[in-house]
């Protein structure tokens, strides 16, 4: 890949939370950045002036992953903006609360469509533009098991990990296709800290991890030229316990 100062990056869900800090750590490499938002524009716009001020150029584009047509022009939009695009990460998603005897067919399909086939289409959009590149989607460390309480959402990042494997082996050998299952980061949206301490003896380290053991992974997974179809746990061995009945 050529040098951070030309490179650009497209971030799904880039204006808060893991989405946020994966673009600031990737400007502080001088990677350029295209940040996208579904509803939190003004944070959009505020992770684009903290960029803009380590000398680092960030456009702000929005679309809503739920609509197909707008997830059909992003990728085409950013380029616009940007001249570019090199790095392609699939962050954006929903997580909506519902068990598996709970949920509607409308819950199934607004979890698959926003978490699922909007990173298959960008990364076709992507695929189709670029000679050669790097595309890393989110996962979530209870893909090993199964989360009850969020069924419909955990059936859409079970197809997203099928799709990281697909694809590596579809784009190979341009483009690098690799996976993130971050474990117990930060609390869900609705909780506080005190979530995470509840939470922390549910792996096998004990701890809560830390946003930069995040963006250290996406640094590497950029940075490493000879992986792709990888799926990495940032979870603190949470997977390795099995069921995950709470």
């Amino acid at each position: 890949m050529a040098s951070s100062s030309n490179v650009t990056a497209l971030i799904t869900g880039a204006a808060k939370r893991i989405g946020r800090a994966t673009a600031l750590a990737l400007a502080g490499q001088g990677i350029h950045i295209v940040a996208h938002y579904g509803s939190s524009k003004n944070d959009a716009r505020n992770l684009a002036e903290t960029i803009e001020s380590l000398g680092v150029r960030c456009w702000v584009v929005g679309a809503d992953l739920g609509r197909r047509e707008q997830v059909a022009s992003l990728v085409e939009r950013a380029k616009s903006m940007a001249g570019s695009i090199e790095i392609l990460i699939n962050n954006g998603s929903i997580f909506p609360k519902n068990r598996l005897m709970e949920f509607s067919g409308d819950d199934l399909d607004r979890n698959i469509q926003i978490n699922a086939f909007a990173p298959l289409v960008l990364s076709r959009e992507f695929a189709a533009r670029a000679q050669q590149g790097v595309i890393i989607n989110f996962l979530d460390s209870r893909i090993a098991d199964f989360d009850v309480e969020h069924a419909a959402y955990h059936l859409s990042k079970r197809v997203l990990f099928s799709l990281t494997r697909m694809l590596a082996l579809e784009l190979a050998p341009r483009i690098r296709v690799n996976a993130i299952a971050p474990g117990l980061i930060l609390p869900p949206v609705g909780e506080d800290q005190s979530y995470l301490e509840r939470m922390r003896k549910t792996n096998p380290l004990e701890r809560v991890g830390e946003l930069d053991e995040i963006t250290e992974t996406v640094k590497f997974l950029i940075a490493n030229r000879f992986v792709t179809g990888q799926v990495v746990f940032v979870d603190g061995g949470r997977h390795l316990k099995g069921a995950y009945y709470g």
